[in-house]
């Protein structure tokens, strides 16, 4: 019953969610020349300087070292963009939250959701990218958009508790920055992983359900193979554990927002 309550209070303001959607899209590219197009251009400029920098000393063997920089970028950069517009979204909306009444959730779904449309713009990139270096469409392929799924579902939850937080402690923003970048050099986005596992630090990579989504993205687009399946299920459970906590702590606190916004 409860949550087909929701479910409607969700769907009644659906027109508003796709206007934020697309104001936050819209912004994000202001003032600039060619727009959305930089969301096809900067992964690409980016993974020609990494490719060039990392690929010198770990990319000379493989010919798709490229498409590997790639895949963990794009992924890597829609989780930290995500969960940082999540983070800024009820405090940069202070005004329209006091003037006007609409559930607060939307402002942070909104900013996930904008920054996953920009992502899955991005991925013609890849696609582009994987089709020039000759990466094999397998059986395997399709299997890419279940860790894509994952991954949203755990940038939201993410997004949810970051947002809370930050209504009462604006120094999390600051914290989280810091943090991102902890977790992007702990994701193999530019060096291979066996390079770490031989050093007995591959502990890493088994606490970091972000490189998990990316190491299953990498097994289903790139090396044409099965998705670790223990890596499925602790990235899936860690996911789906965070939306619940977020949802919850957003839900207990959002009453509150009104007296530190």
């Amino acid at each position: 019953m409860e949550t087909t309550k929701y479910l409607k209070n969700f769907l009644r303001y659906k027109y508003l969610l796709y206007e934020l959607i697309k104001k936050h899209i819209k912004l994000q590219y202001r003032r600039s020349y060619l727009g959305i197009l930089w969301t096809l251009l900067e992964p690409l400029l980016t993974m020609m300087v990494l490719t060039l920098v990392f690929g010198t000393f770990f990319g000379r063997d493989d010919p798709q070292f490229p498409v590997y920089i790639l895949s963990g970028r794009l992924l890597y950069q829609f989780f930290a963009s995500g969960t940082k517009g999540g983070l800024k979204s009820i405090s940069s909306n202070s005004s329209m939250i006091k003037k006007v009444y609409v559930p607060k959730y939307i402002y942070v779904v909104a900013a996930i959701i904008s920054n996953f449309v920009t992502f899955l713009i991005s991925l013609v990139v890849l696609v582009g990218v994987g089709a020039v270096l000759k990466v094999k469409i397998t059986p395997y392929t399709p299997q890419c958009l279940i860790p894509l799924a994952i991954l949203f579902v755990f940038t939201m939850g993410c997004g949810l508790i970051l947002a809370t937080l930050n209504v009462f402690f604006r120094d999390v923003e600051y914290i989280w920055s810091v943090f991102c970048m902890l977790i992007m050099y702990a994701s193999a986005i530019m060096y291979p992983v066996d390079r770490v596992i031989a050093t007995g630090n591959g502990w890493i990579f088994d606490i970091n359900p972000l490189f998990m989504c990316i190491a299953n993205f990498r097994d289903a687009i790139l090396y044409g193979k099965p998705m670790d399946i223990n890596y499925l299920l602790i990235s899936a459970v860690v996911a789906v554990v965070s939306m619940i906590v977020g949802s919850l702590l957003f839900y207990k606190e959002q009453d509150k927002f009104i007296l530190y916004i």
